[in-house]
């Protein structure tokens, strides 16, 4: 038997095709996305920008790799879904609609930008219908991540981990027999001050660890609680990523040349996001090694 179907000029899968899914299907779920995200184009632009401009908000750019990433290792699911069209996606569309426009009329920005990730969610949830959305809810789940961080959240946060993370460099510093001084957020270190908001913003790394610590839990056949204790667990693993290429970030800044600080500090920030996954497998080594079952199931055939 052939492993294509052709259906209104669409090849589609056979397995796809016993559970009602036809050319149509493939062809509307981009064409809606498409056409969403032509509507709210001056979001989605002012989205980009955000990313690109703030390295606070440079997560937004992983996110969607990081929805591609959960839908893959959860593809063999789609097997067991049905495409249902059913009324609820429309009134979120609709509501996202709303949203925005609310948003825009009244300043909040948050209400803006989320309102057209909630009205890109609806559309595809027309299409797919509530089977897919329940089998893939971690990947729509990234979507929140592309919403940037008001400043009402994002500056109160900044301030406490740049204090927590000042003060863990400064005793590290010194059980390594380096002298440092510290007034708050400034660090002083061979007669070079070094404020920590300058030097490494921890809330240039905090959402994105937190967003691979949110791709290795769902990316991963993990129990329930486990994956609830890695996302619990993530802001204290940014946290220690951050003290960890502060460290010699600010040893650099004493002692080293400006070039080779500068250089340091462009490359440890890619080099953290692979810390921080190795800690995670740290942690479940940890819990397999206590006798703490972890694992339950295949995420690519369940």
């Amino acid at each position: 038997m052939p492993a294509l179907l052709l259906n209104k000029n669409m090849t589609v899968p056979r397995f796809l095709y016993r559970n009602g899914w036809r050319g149509w299907h493939l062809m509307a779920l981009p064409l809606l996305a498409i056409l969403c995200v032509v509507a709210t184009f001056d979001i989605w632009a002012e989205i980009a920008r955000i990313a690109w401009m703030d390295e606070e908000h440079s997560h937004i750019f992983l996110a969607p790799l990081v929805a591609a990433w959960l839908v893959w290792v959860r593809r063999g699911r789609i097997q067991q879904c049905r495409p249902r069209l059913m009324w609820i996606g429309p009134i979120i569309v609709m509501a996202g609609w709303a949203l925005l426009t609310y948003g825009y009329q009244f300043g909040i920005a948050t209400f803006w930008y989320g309102g057209a990730v909630v009205a890109l969610f609806g559309c595809v949830w027309s299409v797919v219908g509530v089977e897919v959305v329940a089998k893939f809810a971690p990947a729509f789940g990234v979507l929140v991540f592309m919403i940037p961080i008001p400043a009402i959240v994002r500056q109160p946060l900044a301030m406490e981990l740049q204090r927590a993370t000042a003060q863990a460099t400064q005793m590290f510093l010194e059980i390594g027999g380096i002298t440092v001084e510290r007034s708050v957020n400034l660090l002083t270190i061979n007669g070079t001050e070094v404020a920590i908001a300058e030097a490494c913003n921890g809330m240039r790394m905090v959402f994105a660890l937190i967003l691979v610590s949110y791709a290795f839990a769902f990316g991963s056949p993990l129990r329930g609680p486990v994956r609830v204790l890695i996302l619990l667990l993530s802001p204290l693993s940014a946290l220690v990523c951050n003290v960890i290429r502060l460290i010699p970030l600010v040893w650099l800044h004493g002692y080293g040349t400006p070039a080779t600080t500068e250089k340091f500090h462009e490359i440890s920030a890619y080099v953290m996001v692979l810390v921080a996954y190795l800690l995670l497998l740290g942690v479940l080594r940890l819990m397999n090694w206590a006798m703490v079952p972890v694992k339950y199931f295949n995420l690519a055939t369940d």
